[in-house]
């Protein structure tokens, strides 16, 4: 498996997220697959979609950055299919900027979700630019960290 890092700069959004997290993402995915297509299947939690869900993306490697991680695709997809549809969680957004806020525990951002689709202890601890920083660093057998394919 993968996860995806979303490097775009075209929304205020994602340029004011990277920077207030002091680095060069703003969202995140795990890659489960890909399909006849050539489209990654793509999960986590959105604001625009509305929180948890799988989308089929093209993954720009001018925007993205994918590294391999350890961990069960049928985990993750056993994850995805418990907790599809609940909402994004906007209390741990703002926990970005003051952690003492905490997160709704019903609902996720995305790099919480693709941490717990991971199986990484207290989920939503991680913004995506920490979760990046965890995961480059993990080995994985035969993987490492490269723009998208």
């Amino acid at each position: 498996m993968r996860a995806a890092f979303y490097i775009g700069r075209k929304r205020l959004f994602n340029r004011l997220t990277a920077w207030w997290l002091r680095g060069a993402f703003s969202h995140c995915e795990l890659v489960l697959g890909t399909d006849a297509q050539g489209r990654a299947i793509c999960a986590s939690s959105s604001f625009s979609d509305g929180g948890v869900r799988v989308k089929y993306m093209h993954l720009n490697p001018g925007h993205w950055v994918l590294v391999d991680v350890p961990g069960s695709a049928d985990d993750a997809w056993a994850w995805v299919r418990q907790h599809n549809g609940q909402g994004y969680d906007l209390l741990g957004l703002a926990g970005f900027v003051a952690r003492v806020l905490g997160h709704d525990k019903g609902r996720w951002v995305c790099s919480e979700a693709v941490a717990a689709m991971l199986g990484l202890p207290d989920a939503w601890r991680f913004d995506p630019c920490s979760l990046w920083a965890a995961l480059s660093r993990v080995p994985v057998e035969g993987g490492s960290a490269h723009a998208a394919t």
